[in-house]
């Protein structure tokens, strides 16, 4: 049996019909329906997308990070690694970047000459004393090993420290080798110069150092003294100077002093007369007036009795 309907008009003109035995209440909203079916749908595939992915992706992505890492620090540490080599690498870079005096060169020059001459290595001396030849070339000789000194004792003081760096990698490849040229450069130089002094002197070699390093101290001490003497006289001209600027800044203000004195003198002087000179004249204004008032007054009178 079916059921009556009301026709209801809507504001737009449309109609619609509406159970009147409240049958609508039966009928669901399909606006839900449809949005109930679709979450479920979109939950649906989700999962499956998720059951659906090989567990090996995530092995291949967790690889690919672990060696990006990998490379990342491997490079990092390269870089530090490098910086570290440049900083001993240019720490002291001229330290061991050593030369030969030119004492060493005018050395061979005397003693070129000399055997130009007719000298001969081991040459005794005439009659125990020595000859020019001998004496040009002992001079030229310890001259030479005296301007080495400084770079012996170079070597000496760094050597302990560079074999200190270098046993613990704490020097660059480049300052090592530097400090080995260096190193073997001086040794070559030392011994050249024992086997020259016994050329000139049989059994010199074995004093010729030590008797350099007595004469470097000694120079090394006169040169001292002379600065030090050469300091002394600047110091005493400076004193001398600054005691006479003090001098005359002195007397410069004494003079300054009675200077001022003598002007404020001359001031209050110059002041009192000035004061003096106006009060004459007002004297002498105040005098003509009275003068000048009484002999009108005298005119009037008499022309008043006439």
């Amino acid at each position: 049996m079916s059921t009556a309907e009301e026709a209801t008009v809507n504001p737009d003109g449309s109609t619609t019909f509406d159970d009147a035995g409240g049958g609508a209440d039966d009928i669901p909203n399909m606006d839900d329906a449809g949005a109930g079916a679709e979450g479920a749908t979109d939950e649906e595939a989700a999962e499956e997308i998720i059951k659906g992915i090989d567990p090996a992706l995530y092995l291949a992505l967790a690889l690919i990070a672990s060696v990006a890492l990998f490379f990342f620090f491997q490079m990092r540490k390269k870089r530090k690694n490098a910086d570290v080599d440049d900083f001993f690498s240019n720490l002291d870079g001229d330290k061991f970047n050593l030369k030969l005096p030119a004492a060493v060169d005018e050395y061979y020059e005397v003693k070129g000459k000399c055997e130009a001459d007719g000298w001969e290595p081991g040459q005794a001396t005439e009659g125990g004393s020595p000859s020019p030849h001998h004496r040009a070339l002992a001079q030229a000789l310890m001259k030479r090993c005296i301007a080495d000194i400084p770079i012996v004792s170079h070597i000496q003081r760094e050597s302990a420290g560079m074999n200190k760096l270098y046993s613990q990698s704490m020097c660059s490849v480049k300052q090592w080798k530097s400090y080995q040229a260096a190193e073997a450069m001086v040794s070559a130089e030392v011994e050249e110069v024992r086997a020259e002094a016994d050329e000139v002197e049989p059994g010199w070699s074995q004093v010729v150092w030590r008797q350099a390093m007595q004469y470097h101290n000694m120079l090394k001490q006169k040169e001292e003294q002379a600065k030090a003497q050469q300091a002394a006289q600047q110091r005493a001209l400076v004193d001398k100077k600054k005691a006479e600027d003090d001098k005359k800044a002195a007397e410069q203000a004494r003079y300054d002093a009675v200077k001022k004195k003598v002007d404020d003198e001359k001031a209050r002087i110059a002041n009192a007369e000035k004061a003096a000179a106006e009060l004459v004249k007002q004297e002498e204004r105040e005098k003509e007036s009275k003068s000048a008032f009484s002999t009108k007054g005298g005119g009037l009178k008499k022309g008043f009795l006439g």
